[in-house]
């Protein structure tokens, strides 16, 4: 019997009903165009991601279909004339959730129960969570409602539109390959049929997800989520996702042929790790070509896992500093010939594409005298980076954070987990993290590899504990592979000072190498103190080499005085290769931790602080940083122990904990005068780890990684509101931040340049007032709801930054404390 067709009439009401309303920037959208939009979404995505095993084994296999049946129907349920009213402005709200009346669509179209349970199930939580706290959730709103107070609430449903629609989804279904009824096995939909159907589906639902599942399932359950509402953005935003992964079995080919054109080649670790097939662990020295090494390898899983689950495997890049961030995307970008392969994923993200985009291109305004139009650069920039929120590069780099998000689930943040999945990580600078996130990043790894993921690690100093730690929360091998002794040149030669860096005798010797013109870095533990040792040795080298040569950088400056600052630093003190035409030049940086990662500067010599040993390593490797010079001073001085806010204990300089520290003193001391180098350190770090202190380390990381993974990571209940867990993981993971009252105006005329119609490019530009704070220092300010931002009325200084917080009695700041 021939199927029945969609008739003309269908096709006129068809052409009435709307997904989404017309905006400013865009036009009305037809409610067919947008599923039509999504299943095409959800068949990419599927090309995209390749066989997800993690959850085909509870799907039968048809996992990809039900993601594709879901986003073929999940907005049916926008045919009520309520909802169309609401749309064209006529109404102000509907005030029901259409994805239960998407429900009533379902059963006259998918036969198989089991496929109809899971297709019900990805409708019905797409927007919403199932159950929750908040009264938000569905079983709140309609979990005690009868099929009759549904219809009354739902109100007028033009019965023509229900079969129209209904025809169409078959239709469309069919033409895709998807599994559905016939349309000759049924009569029309009925609008009784649809509520009653929508009522007693979502019952099904509601009971099939009230109890605790198991973990296999309960992570099918939040990927099947994920696929459907990231299919769903994407058809929003009317953005493709890139199936092609530049780092696959040809990028050997192009690296060798770059390294040949710059004479060389690669290194036997290089060769090495790109024939490596499982996790790996790379320790090597600075220079010895590390980040190549695991791009090779990186190369080598991207083909591994296409050819074992299709797709295109995604390849993350993770670091913990937004500006070392910032350069790794850029040298990834050139080394892969393409800046636009290459997505940027952290909270600055979009400051990051408004710098790049800060150019005038083709169609671009501008304005009268010529320059670009900071509104229309804003803009673009967001554009980029909402495209790389919405997962479009196939390779990223950003901050772990982002990836663990995904551990809170539900409609907004499952769609991480989908993407995650059959993809290669390059976890690097791992020291900079404490026990409890290093924790979670190892439960989140623990996920990658369920996911179907490749994970390495890198080190320039990696120790045996935190390569055990990896080892026994893997399940697969994991080879370790060490560079070869390479020749490099030794660049440091160790001193140790038994006085405090603010002690008269040290800042007599740092004025003496000033004094001999030398490019001079002195890092301090805290604010405070760098800004009291700037305040005595700035104005002399100012004096000598201009204003200039002299400068100041910690984190708590305004994001535009940080970035002018970063800039001078750069021009004045960054890495000068033995062949540039021009010289080092003298002069003083003053800075905290921050210097660590996220500059690509050399210095004659370096003044610091004791402070953890992987701290000190990083310090130390801003001086002589190419080593084409001879082995340079690195002098350590010994720290004071002070209290620290809201802890017990003893901390250095009130910012690290004592033990550690006490520990790097002891093994530094030992070796004074000698030269060293990062081989030398691996064997301190074993030796730091192996006392008292390393082992309670130890234990804290492993409780905080089962502890992870018990709270987040099973999905026992995948359908619960995780809204409540939101705030505490910012707490954990993310700061605040805050303009200073004296910036509230300009803030706010910022917020306003780019007029009505770019509000998000207008928060753009006056992000450049923010200054980082910590998330409990929200205290420490007022939220101005007018501007959404907060608020602190403090002393601030453009070259100084922010020293001191006034107006707030029960809660004061000092420059130094640990914010």
């Amino acid at each position: 019997m021939p199927q029945r067709r969609i008739t003309l009439a269908m096709t006129d009401i068809l052409s009435t009903l709307r997904a989404k309303s017309a905006q400013r920037q865009r036009p009305a959208e037809l409610l067919t165009t947008h599923l039509a939009y999504t299943r095409a979404a959800a068949a990419q995505l599927r090309r995209r991601v390749g066989r997800l095993n993690a959850a085909e084994e509870i799907f039968d296999g048809s996992f990809w279909t039900a993601v594709e049946l879901a986003g073929l129907t999940h907005d049916g349920g926008k045919v009520p004339e309520g909802f169309q009213k609401m749309l064209t402005g006529r109404i102000r709200s509907w005030g029901e959730r259409h994805e239960v009346a998407s429900l009533g669509f379902l059963p006259s179209l998918i036969n198989d129960p089991d496929l109809l349970s899971w297709v019900a199930t990805a409708v019905a939580t797409h927007h919403r969570a199932l159950t929750g706290q908040t009264g938000h959730d569905l079983e709140t709103l309609y979990g005690s409602v009868t099929a009759t107070e549904l219809a009354d609430r739902f109100g007028t449903v033009d019965p023509r539109a229900v079969a129209a629609l209904e025809a169409w989804l078959r239709e469309t279904a069919r033409r895709a390959g998807l599994p559905v009824t016939a349309s000759q096995d049924h009569d029309d939909l009925t609008t009784v049929q649809l509520v009653t159907s929508a009522h007693q589906m979502l019952g099904e639902v509601l009971d099939r997800w009230a109890d605790r599942v198991g973990r296999t399932e309960g992570l099918a359950a939040v990927l099947l989520q994920g696929a459907v509402t990231l299919a769903d953005h994407l058809s929003s935003a009317h953005q493709a996702l890139s199936t092609v992964q530049p780092l696959d079995a040809t990028f050997r080919l192009l690296l060798e042929k770059q390294f040949a054109d710059r004479g060389r080649t690669l290194r036997k670790h290089q060769l090495q790790a790109a024939d490596i097939t499982e996790h790996l662990l790379l320790r090597g020295p600075t220079g010895s070509g590390k980040t190549e090494a695991a791009l090779l390898w990186a190369a080598r899983q991207v083909a591994a896992l296409a050819a074992a689950d299709g797709g295109a495997p995604r390849v993350f890049f993770t670091l913990p500093y937004l500006s070392s961030i910032n350069a790794m995307a850029k040298r990834l970008g050139e080394t892969l010939g393409d800046p636009t392969a290459v997505g940027v994923a952290h909270s600055r993200a979009a400051s990051y594409h408004l710098a790049a985009a800060i150019s005038a291109e083709d169609g671009d305004e501008e304005h009268e005298d010529g320059s670009p139009c900071r509104v229309d650069a804003a803009t673009k920039a967001l554009s980029r980076a909402a495209a790389t929120k919405l997962f479009h590069e196939s390779v990223r780099v950003g901050t772990p954070y982002q990836l663990l998000r995904a551990a809170l689930a539900g409609p907004a943040h499952s769609g991480i987990l989908v993407d995650a999945a059959n993809s290669v990580f390059i976890l690097d600078e791992l020291h900079a993290y404490d026990a409890r996130r290093l924790g979670y990043i190892l439960a989140s790894a623990r996920l990658w590899e369920r996911l179907g993921g490749r994970i390495a690690v890198l080190s320039a100093t990696l120790p045996g504990v935190l390569a055990s730690l990896f080892e026994e929360t893997l399940t697969g091998r994991t080879a370790l592979l060490d560079t070869p002794d390479l020749g490099l040149p030794t660049r440091h030669l160790l001193r140790t000072r038994s006085h405090h860096l603010t002690d008269p005798s040290a800042l007599e010797e740092i004025r003496l190498r000033l004094a001999q013109d030398e490019s001079v870095l002195v890092i301090a533990n805290n604010v405070a103190l760098a800004l009291e040792l700037y305040e005595e040795l700035a104005p002399a080298v100012r004096a000598r080499h201009g204003d200039d040569a002299a400068l100041l950088l910690h984190s708590r400056f305004r994001r535009m005085d940080r970035s002018r600052i970063e800039k001078k630093i750069a021009r004045r003190f960054g890495t000068v290769a033995p062949d540039a035409q021009h010289t080092r030049l003298p002069g003083l940086l003053v800075a905290t931790q921050v210097v660590e990662v996220s500059l690509d500067v050399d210095f004659d010599v370096l003044f610091t602080s004791a402070a953890p040993l992987e701290a000190l390593l990083q310090r130390f490797g801003r001086i002589n940083r190419i080593g084409a010079r001879p082995p340079a001073d690195v002098i350590v001085h010994h720290p004071a122990w002070t209290a620290r806010r809201r802890q017990s204990g003893e901390y250095a300089d009130g910012i690290y904990p004592r033990e550690p520290v006490e520990s790097a003193w002891h093994i530094l001391t030992r070796h004074k005068g000698g030269a060293i180098d990062e081989s030398d350190a691996t064997g301190w770090l074993d030796e730091v780890y192996a006392t008292d202190w390393g082992a309670q380390w130890r234990n804290e990381v492993l409780e905080r990684r089962d502890s992870f993974d018990r709270a987040f990571l099973q999905f026992r209940y995948p359908f619960e509101d995780r809204t409540a867990l939101s705030e505490t993981f910012d707490e954990l993971f993310d700061g605040t931040e805050a303009i200073l009252a004296e910036d509230r105006d300009d803030y706010a005329d910022a917020l306003a340049e780019a007029g009505h119609d770019h509000q998000s490019a207008g928060r753009l530009l006056a992000d450049e007032y923010l200054i980082p704070m910590p998330h409990w220092a929200g205290s420490l300010t007022r939220y101005e709801e007018n501007l959404k931002i907060r608020i602190v009325d403090g002393d601030y200084d453009p070259d100084h930054g922010l020293l001191a917080v006034r107006g707030l009695p029960q809660q004061t700041y000092r420059a130094g404390e640990v914010l």
